[in-house]
């Protein structure tokens, strides 16, 4: 059987006037776009043909699959015509359909697909179309700048945690450095301590066994003459008896009950790790809180066991979420959610420092007021001398003695927080409100013109007690 040859007319859609796109089959003769015939029963409410109204019984009528193969025909033809041209009517585009948004020449515009559409000149529509494309531009470039700038400043939080790993994985070496080398001093003092002791006790029993060694030589010369004197006829034996018997009458001492001269093995080796542990106290100290760099603003150098904080040049490092950026402070590594927690800070002789407790949800990248209500209780000297507590309004602070050291008692459950001095155990003052969520330690040690002569804020150890029972 010959094959069904489609004219250019036979291969366009009643519907959309465009070319056949799955075109199915009705019962009724005629062929349409499945998705237009969808659209149309939809809009319809039922199953009929858009082109002569005969009922449809099938939900899904067949494709017609040699319409189909000659549409795409037609339509890849089409594709290889001028872009200007239409490649139903070859005819130019002169308009453009707001409605389906594509260029329709003059005959598209008469014929029922685009009839009832509103279409504009080519012109008008391009300039409009340009127009709403800028406009979503923005939005979209502006997109693509946080983009770009985030991925900048994660390439450089990358490079910086590796940094940081460096740094810290020397500062790690560095510590156990300084045990290994307290342990091999250790180890060689207890060695040197028990050579000494074997070298002494090896020469006491030196000395003894020389003595016991003349003993013997006298001894064995005597029992040897007097066997000799015995040995001889009777007139010599009694000529010689005096003298032998003074000799056979050697006074023998008992030879020597050597006390305490093995090896004190009890002294060497009895709570070594115990003695050894003791003997650390003196180059390890103890620090409730400890300062988390991650937080510290640019200008604070953090000290490298990070009980320490001063004003410094400026530091390239991350913005990363924790740090506070607008705020001169570093908060603690550790926050605290109940419970009872005492640390003592040495303020030295500065000025312009505040010190206490902020809760966790602080504002890091904005500059904030220094009072309970935005998260903070503190305390400070300003730069004219005057000692404050950050209410709203401040406090002024009256002291006896100037402190050098500070104590903060944060007491969680019953919602206080007490600044003590710690050099006369007088309170400075006392906030009251209740706490709900992570509170951390807060350290600010001010502005300085001359950060190379700024005070330090540290963190104060505290005296290890040994239980021992």
């Amino acid at each position: 059987m010959a094959a069904t040859v489609f004219s250019a007319k036979d291969v366009l859609c009643p519907r959309c006037s465009g070319y056949y796109c799955f075109p199915v089959r009705l019962v009724c003769g005629h062929n349409i776009c499945r998705i237009c015939l969808e659209k149309f029963w939809e809009w319809k409410g039922c199953q009929e043909c858009p082109v002569c109204g005969e009922e449809c019984a099938s939900r899904r009528p067949p494709i017609n699959l040699e319409l189909k193969i000659a549409a795409d025909e037609y339509r890849a033809r089409g594709s290889e015509t001028k872009p200007d041209v239409c490649s139903h009517h070859n005819e130019e585009f002169k308009l453009f359909c707001n409605n389906d948004e594509q260029l329709v020449c003059l005959v598209c515009q008469a014929s029922k697909t685009h009839r009832v559409h509103e279409c504009c000149p080519v012109e008008e529509a391009a300039q409009q179309k340009k127009d709403e494309i800028s406009t979503a531009l923005g939005p979209l470039k502006e997109n693509l700048q946080t983009l770009s700038k985030t991925k900048k400043e994660w390439k450089e939080t990358k490079s910086y945690i590796q940094t940081q790993r460096l740094e810290v994985e020397a500062a790690i070496k560095e510590e156990f450095k300084r045990l290994h080398q307290f342990l091999w001093e250790e180890e060689t003092t207890r060695l040197k301590a028990l050579n000494q002791e074997e070298e002494t006790k090896i020469g006491v029993m030196g000395i003894k066994i020389e003595d016991i060694e003349e003993q013997i030589k006298q001894l064995s010369s005597t029992i040897s003459d007097a066997e000799k004197a015995l040995r001889a006829e009777d007139l010599p034996f009694l000529h010689d008896y005096k003298q032998t018997k003074k000799r056979v009458k050697y006074n023998i001492q008992d030879p020597e009950c050597v006390r305490d001269i093995l090896i004190s093995s009890a002294k060497h080796l009895g709570l070594l790790k115990f003695g050894v542990w003791k003997k650390m106290e003196n180059m390890v100290s103890y620090v409730p809180v400890v300062l988390d760099p991650n937080t510290a603003q640019y200008n604070l150098h953090v000290s490298e066991e990070l009980t320490c904080v001063q004003f410094s040049s400026k530091q390239v490092l991350p913005d990363n979420p924790e740090r506070c950026t607008r705020s001169l402070c570093v908060l603690g590594a550790t926050g605290f959610k109940s419970g009872r927690h005492t640390w003592t800070v040495g303020v030295g002789q500065g000025k312009g420092w505040h010190i206490g407790v902020a809760r966790e949800s602080i504002q890091r990248k904005n500059t904030v007021l220094l009072n309970p209500a935005e998260g903070f209780w503190v305390i400070g000297l300003s730069k004219e001398g005057m000692y404050r507590a950050q209410t709203s309004p401040p406090i002024r602070l009256v002291v006896k003695q100037k402190p050098e050291r500070i104590t903060i008692d944060l007491d969680l459950d019953r919602g206080k927080v007490t600044f003590i001095n710690a050099d006369d155990l007088t309170v400075m003052h006392t906030f009251k409100d209740r706490f709900t969520e992570r509170i951390f330690p807060y350290f600010s040690p001010g502005l300085c013109e001359d950060w190379k002569n700024s005070n330090p804020l540290t963190i104060c150890p505290v005296l290890i007690k040994k239980d021992v029972k």
